[in-house]
């Protein structure tokens, strides 16, 4: 696990500046206040593909987590698949770890 990922989530939430919940976070897309949408990597079909939409709609970035929705549930204390980001500067900041968990992650063919 990436520490300094984990930091920044629970930072975010503790700041005021995460929305969890799949409602929460389509009103904080209508409002323009979504600066990024993070989903849990098992989020079921139907709603990844909703938000997903949604996301697209309004042209807000989105990225899959590295956690489960029960390991968000331990990090930010609910059990939540779908999260938005509404401080742009922590939005970047997230999307950068990302970024560098995706490229540790992935393995070159040998």
């Amino acid at each position: 696990m990436n520490q300094k990922l984990i930091d920044t989530l629970t930072f975010c939430k503790r700041i005021g500046a995460l929305k969890l919940g799949f409602d929460p976070v389509k009103s904080a897309l209508e409002y323009g206040q979504a600066k990024l949408v993070l989903l849990a990597n098992d989020l079921s079909f139907k709603s990844r593909d909703s938000v997903l939409w949604i996301c697209e709609q309004d042209g807000c970035p989105t990225a899959e987590l590295p956690f489960t929705m029960d390991e968000i549930w331990f990090l930010v204390g609910k059990r939540s698949g779908i999260l938005a980001v509404t401080d742009a500067a922590f939005a970047k900041k997230l999307s950068q770890l990302l970024q560098s968990v995706d490229e540790t992650n992935r393995r070159d063919p040998i």
